[in-house]
């Protein structure tokens, strides 16, 4: 006679969501004991749960922080039955505020898990560079003043290509088991007033793109060299590092897994980010 736990895994039906969000009014993804404190998470639960009739607890690809956002994040979560596609894209979008909605809903195995089956993460971090900050984009992109050099910023940014110990661009409260990630790329890329970081490695420390996007202003303003992003991953120190850059200029943009899995396409950049290298 099957066990309680196997009868339980039949009754359960696995799916995987990619749900974009603007974060600014919410206190990160993950939620809080506080009550007080709005999640997109505990949103997109209360959502999922009306439309199974059941609570749900789903698991995300990436936590990310309060005020920032994303195009792609990837949860999953199980259920005692599967509603479809149409309930988990339309349905819930229906009781979902404007600022979050589902963009595509698939079925998956129970060997898919939104975080641990994941290979890759990328991540914008978007600039608006003008004397003047933008009414329409504000909390949605990081206004700077002063031109930047993106050159500069570009050569430096090179260093962290490859896996390195990032202890210096770990937030303090980080609770990572190891301070190596493996950066597959990153570039700065620019067009008009806007001047975006665009980073993929196979995770990430806590507030480690916006640390590493503060130094990087710093060599982009032109007060340390290129050269600066080198010594800081020898110093191993995040005191040395510089400020955290504001957290409304991040994107969560993509995230990568096996093609065994079959999921749709991952990505999908807001329409005001320039995709072409400056």
């Amino acid at each position: 006679m099957p066990s309680t736990e196997s009868l339980s895994s039949l009754n359960n039906h696995r799916t995987a969501l990619a749900i974009e969000y603007n974060g600014s009014k919410f206190s990160g993804w993950q939620k809080q004991a506080s009550p007080d404190l709005l999640t997109v998470q505990s949103v997109v639960e209360s959502a999922i749960s009306q439309i199974v009739d059941s609570k749900i607890t789903s698991t995300c690809a990436g936590r990310t922080d309060a005020g920032v956002h994303a195009t792609c994040q990837v949860i999953h979560f199980d259920s005692p039955i599967d509603r479809g596609e149409k309930a988990w894209t339309r349905g819930v979008n229906s009781l979902l505020p404007d600022s979050i909605r589902v963009i595509w809903s698939k079925s998956v195995g129970s060997d898919f898990h939104a975080r641990f089956s994941a290979t890759a993460r990328q991540y914008n971090y978007v600039i608006y560079i003008n004397k003047v900050s933008s009414a329409i984009l504000s909390k949605k992109v990081t206004h700077i003043r002063r031109r930047l050099n993106f050159v500069a910023m570009e050569t430096a940014a090179q260093a962290l290509l490859g896996e390195q110990d990032l202890t210096s661009f770990r937030a303090a409260g980080c609770q990572s088991k190891t301070s190596f990630r493996n950066v597959e790329y990153v570039h700065v890329r620019t067009q008009g007033s806007f001047l975006v970081l665009d980073i993929k490695a196979n995770a990430f420390l806590q507030h480690m793109v916006r640390n590493i996007t503060g130094a990087l202003i710093e060599i982009g303003l032109e007060k340390r060299s290129p050269s600066w992003i080198e010594e800081l991953l020898e110093a191993k120190d995040r005191n040395l590092a510089g400020v955290t850059a504001p957290p409304e200029g991040l994107y969560l943009v993509g995230v990568d897994y096996p093609k065994k899995f079959r999921l749709p396409e991952s990505q999908r950049i807001p329409l005001f980010l320039p995709v072409t290298v400056g």
